[in-house]
């Protein structure tokens, strides 16, 4: 944004926050809700948004019927997350009816495709504006216009091709965060939606990303995640490695962790300074194989080969010995034979990840995959191939997790679990989620845990002195 964009940015934010402290003073206190769909990045983006409402004078609620904004931040990954939300969408109808003044927003990466802009225009009158992912720093310009003018925005393609700084932020947690590093994807895979509705790659710039980390450190932060669509493809002053290696450099108590890492793109420069900061880089990978056939790879337009991506493997457990690794597999590519899913399998045995976050393949239309109608793997097989995947994965997963069964592992405690008051959850260094016995007082806080069980995606155990 240049100075005078950033004038009415600001301008627009006081005329809101004006408008609501107004009412306020009349007795009607404002409220936001606002709901996340999708990955990592959709939840900062998340947390922008509900730190420019703040910032507006909007006080959070948790309760959509108690809204008078509503953001619905979407997800255009797969089929099933834009019908999910539109479901959601529609439920707003009786909460405008309700309140006639209820404003609401749909956002993210939905409302990048101009058909669901449409749909929403044309069939959704309650929708009052929509902001795609590139452009969530527009909000209090959007909010003063629908409310001066009287009628409802649809704004696409507003992106000048620069990541939006100074945009305030409400965290989530105080003790872990994410902080984006970059935007957008040109990678092109065939099956991926992302690079139409994210944007080309646009990085920031390195010293802004280190002062947000510095700022989070000192606030009591102590597990920051940095993401992007393909960190490795960071390039400011300096390149990937080269920003952690300036982060690794501050000062305080904390960890770092990135995602999503596409192979084709890790060093061997990224390697090094993981492994010659054991303290300050979690000792976790998130490598995306997605399929175990180079023919399907190929036809994905990953640019990597199974050889390739094992010697990443290779390269990683050389550095790090007990570094854990994570993965995505799309199941049922179209095309993928019998052959192709069992070269899948044999990566999975042949890698043994400790998790695998796996999908069925799902056709979005505009991308070359979903042109291949003839080549779709029936429902039916890509199910069974699902299951046995999942199988194969969960024996897997188990071996890995038995390893930490009478070892006492730090852990940064999050939450209360699985709804018991008494059990609390929280991660090691290397992303392994611990359930606990615990109390209030240990959220944010590192405990030590030994495990006395361990199931195929999680450790269970109880805290025990240093």
């Amino acid at each position: 944004m240049n100075i005078k964009e950033n004038e009415q940015l600001q301008g627009c934010l006081e005329k809101v926050k004006e408008k609501n402290r107004r009412d306020a003073e009349n007795g009607r206190i404002r409220y936001v809700y606002i709901q996340t769909f999708g990955c990592q990045q959709n939840e900062a983006d998340g947390e922008k948004l509900r730190g420019m409402a703040e910032a507006m004078g909007y006080r959070y609620t948790s309760d959509a019927e108690q809204a008078d904004l509503i953001l619905l931040n979407t997800c255009a990954v797969r089929e099933h997350a834009e019908l999910k939300a539109l479901s959601i969408i529609g439920n707003c109808k009786r909460l405008r009816e309700k309140n006639p003044e209820l404003i609401v927003g749909v956002c993210g990466c939905m409302t990048a495709r101009q058909q669901r802009v449409d749909q929403l225009k044309k069939g959704y009158p309650y929708v009052t504006f929509t902001l795609e992912p590139a452009s969530l720093h527009l909000l209090p310009l959007v909010l003063c216009r629908v409310m001066e003018e009287k009628r409802r925005r649809f704004l696409l393609g507003e992106d000048d091709g620069e990541a939006a700084e100074g945009v305030p932020v409400a965290r989530t947690h105080k003790h872990r965060a994410y902080v984006s590093i970059m935007y957008g994807c040109n990678n092109f895979c065939t099956y991926c939606i992302v690079p139409y509705v994210r944007g080309r790659e646009r990085s920031r710039e390195s010293e802004l990303v280190v002062a947000e980390v510095k700022e989070l450190v000192e606030d009591g932060c102590r597990d920051i995640t940095l993401l992007g669509q393909n960190v490795n493809s960071y390039k400011s002053d300096c390149d990937f490695a080269g920003l952690l290696e300036k982060l690794c450099a501050l000062p305080g108590d904390f960890l770092l962790r990135f995602m999503t890492s596409h192979p084709k793109d890790v060093s061997d420069r990224l390697i090094e300074v993981m492994a010659k900061h054991p303290h300050r880089m979690a000792p976790h990978f998130h490598l995306p194989l997605q399929s175990g056939s180079d023919r399907i790879l190929a036809a994905m337009n990953r640019r990597y080969t199974t050889e390739h991506y094992l010697g990443i493997v290779d390269r990683l457990r050389a550095a790090m010995p007990h570094v854990t690794l994570t993965s995505d597999i799309i199941v049922g590519f179209p095309g993928e034979t019998e052959e192709d899913f069992a070269a899948t399998l044999d990566m999975l045995r042949r890698v043994r990840f400790d998790m695998v976050y796996s999908f069925l393949y799902s056709p979005r239309s505009g991308t070359p995959a979903a042109e291949r109608e003839e080549d779709f793997v029936p429902d039916d097989v890509k199910g069974e191939r699902f299951s046995r995947l999942l199988a194969l994965q969960d024996e897997i997963a188990l071996e890995a997790n038995r390893r930490y069964e009478g070892e006492t592992l730090r852990v940064l405690t999050d939450s209360i679990s699985r709804g018991d008051s008494h059990m609390y959850s929280g991660r090691t260094a290397a992303g392994k989620l611990v359930h606990f016995p615990a109390t209030q007082d240990a959220i944010g806080q590192f405990v030590f845990v030994k495990i006395e069980r361990a199931d195929p995606y999680a450790l269970h155990g109880a805290i025990v002195d240093a």
